[in-house]
């Protein structure tokens, strides 16, 4: 097929690029590279530096795409909060442009990049499931919710096929010789890069958000994911696609981690002592986080390859020193 990746430039975006290469796709990337790197677009791959507002330039009829893989957000939660309308205008008005242009051209299938944000705190006991009510808390996660429900309106009026995955915590890095591709946001906000930052010393602290949760160690438990996992189960969504429909899928591994359980792996994996600053919780923390991707096993045939934590971490970390290598 033909496809389009927006924000293709990007942490998982190029990751799941270079997975539609190795299957056999045609691709091109559309990326204003804000926070995406040039670097990540493969030289094969046709690559547009363009805004998402201006898609209709590069999705036209003409161009032949089978299919549109929807990368191209803004994904700070807490920046989201500072700055909303900057929110509302790329991840909402940035896709509602997608979306007309979809229809415009007659793109028959569409994967949307989602966010277990969309369910906030969640249920506060057991799994979050695709029928657990969506509850955001901040703007990011409401913007995202707001496109899921455009697309379920597009589908209704169309024959687009669309899936939504609703990732939860992402992680790890792509290997190959070909070069490796992982996390280098700027500033960086999640928690295991971070975590990497401060084992390396490039970090004066690791600031540690609470330790008196009603958790087993006090601390907020995730569920992550490895990225390499996302990437197969994009794979397996365009495949899924149905006209007139929108399916929604949550993924992650099913198993919770707590902050502590990573700090005490990034040391293992490391080697380092990484040091820990016990900071006051942060206000709209959610204390459990974990998906069910039943859904996704069930319906989608998908299962990750890479659910152990250690896993997810030394392949972080063999990213970061190949990244701070290069340099």
């Amino acid at each position: 097929m033909k496809l389009l990746v927006t924000g293709g430039a990007g942490y998982i975006g190029s990751i799941v690029t270079r997975a539609l290469l190795a299957a056999g796709h045609e691709v091109e990337i559309l990326d204003d590279l804000s926070t995406g790197h040039r670097d990540n677009v493969p030289a094969e791959v046709a690559f547009h530096e363009l805004s998402i507002h201006d898609v209709a330039r590069v999705l036209t009829p003409e161009a032949g795409f089978d299919g549109v893989l929807h990368f191209g957000a803004k994904i700070a939660a807490g920046e989201s909060v500072i700055k909303p309308e900057l929110y509302w205008d790329t991840n909402i008005r940035g896709s509602l442009a997608l979306l007309e242009a979809v229809r415009a051209a007659g793109v028959p299938k569409l994967v949307f990049s989602s966010t277990a944000a969309v369910y906030g705190d969640g249920p506060g006991e057991g799994l979050i499931t695709e029928q657990t009510p969506p509850a955001p808390t901040n703007p990011y996660g409401s913007s995202k919710l707001a496109v899921d429900l455009m697309i379920t309106a597009a589908c209704g009026a169309s024959d687009l096929g669309a899936v939504s995955l609703r990732y939860f915590n992402a992680a790890g890095a792509s290997l190959s010789d070909a070069g490796h591709l992982g996390e280098r946001h700027d500033p960086e906000t999640h928690l295991i890069p971070i975590a990497l930052q401060a084992a390396a010393g490039d970090r004066d602290e690791f600031l540690l958000f609470g330790d008196d949760y009603d958790t087993p160690d006090g601390t907020c438990i995730r569920d992550y994911i490895h990225v390499e996992d996302l990437a197969t189960a994009h794979l397996l969504a365009l495949g899924h696609t149905a006209p007139g429909r929108h399916q929604i899928f949550n993924l992650g591994n099913g198993n919770g981690y707590s902050n502590k359980q990573v700090i005490d792996v990034v040391r293992e994996v490391t080697g380092a002592k990484l040091p820990v600053t016990l900071a006051p919780r942060r206000e709209g923390d959610a204390v459990v986080v974990v998906a069910s991707s039943e859904k996704a096993r069930r319906e989608l045939g998908w299962t990750p390859a890479k659910a152990d934590l250690h896993a997810i971490i030394a392949d972080a970390w063999t990213f970061y020193q190949y990244d701070k290598g290069r340099s």
